[in-house]
């Protein structure tokens, strides 16, 4: 296999494709902004040649690309073509200029409102996922993009379950997943359902709310080790503003067994929409209209002067009574 440098492949054609610039890498692959024939711009994804050079990893990356990109939906990142270009292999979707891992980094934690649609967002793309059967097993802050509107997709759906079907057939040693995010089954090597896609998710969340992931380590086995056993520290103390209605959702996601998690994602989504909308409701609770209460208010009366003298009289009588009653004692 002939060794490739990635800053070698900007300003080649891969494919149909105009290679623009490298933005990035995975453990698996080169991230590239591209072109297509029509000028449009993609997102390339191609394979290192370490992975490109196995039939094997190679076939499964293909097939699962092809099973992700009939995942039709909204809030999904569409991959638009899986191909060969001599020893590469690559894939191409929709380009966004954002990421929510971007966004942390330049504008520090979201405000609640923006955690509560992005939350949907993502609980939407998953609840469809699942139902299709089909687990993402690697979402954290660099797989979840924003479009011009602000609305979250996410992406790279196929690329972990590529590699844990690799890793099971060829016992090969893998990471499958991003050590900071996984669930504690994925750290055990026990097998995976929807649940551990909302455990990946809650830590997501948990970044997205505080600014800081719930375990940190430079150790593998020492984060592994957390993600199995350890509490992780109440999000509203580190930053108090989060609502405990939110704080409950990120803490559920963040339970160590699956079976104390949301059941699916569709429940994860009706909660989160839920609060959403007690959000809404209570947004302007006990705040005055100042207009529709001056029209309701009875018009100001006239007072006569007579009026204002007799009270100004009686007010001096009660006075001097009063002073002649403490004279007397």
């Amino acid at each position: 296999m002939t060794t490739l440098d990635p800053e070698h492949l900007v300003g080649q054609t891969i494919g149909p494709y105009a290679v623009e610039r490298l933005i990035g890498q995975g453990g698996f692959a080169w991230v590239f902004t591209a072109r297509n024939q029509n000028g449009h711009p993609v997102v390339l994804k191609v394979l290192k040649p370490r992975y490109a050079g196995d039939k094997q990893f190679e076939a499964r990356f293909r097939n699962e690309s092809r099973v992700a990109s009939v995942l039709s939906h909204p809030n999904i990142v569409q991959i638009l073509d899986v191909g060969q270009a001599g020893e590469m292999t690559y894939f191409v979707m929709d380009f966004y200029a954002d990421s929510l891992g971007s966004r942390l980094e330049r504008d520090g934690p979201l405000a609640e409102p923006d955690l509560l649609r992005m939350a949907a967002d993502i609980g939407s793309s998953l609840a469809f996922a699942h139902e299709r059967g089909i687990i993402h097993r690697d979402i954290k802050v660099d797989n979840i993009l924003f479009r011009a509107d602000g609305t979250a997709v996410l992406a790279d759906f196929g690329i972990a379950r590529a590699v844990s079907g690799y890793v099971s057939a060829t016992g090969v040693n893998m990471t499958i997943g991003t050590p900071h995010y996984v669930s504690p089954e994925q750290a055990q090597g026990r097998p995976l359902d929807g649940r551990s896609d909302l455990y990946a998710l809650g830590v997501t969340l948990y970044k997205a709310a505080t600014g800081e992931l719930p375990f940190r380590s430079s150790d593998w086995f020492e984060l592994a080790r957390m993600h199995v056993e350890e509490a992780p520290e109440p999000p509203r103390s580190r930053r108090p503003e989060i609502s405990r209605r939110f704080e409950r959702v990120i803490i559920t996601c963040l339970a160590k067994h699956p079976d104390d998690r949301y059941a699916s994602a569709a429940e994860f989504l009706a909660d989160v929409r839920q609060i959403g909308d007690r959000a809404k409701r209570t947004d302007h609770f006990g705040a005055i209209d100042v207009a529709r209460v001056e029209a309701l208010a009875p018009p100001p009366r006239h007072i006569a002067p007579w009026v204002m003298v007799t009270g100004a009289v009686i007010v001096v009588g009660v006075v001097a009574a009063a002073v002649v009653l403490l004279a007397g004692r």
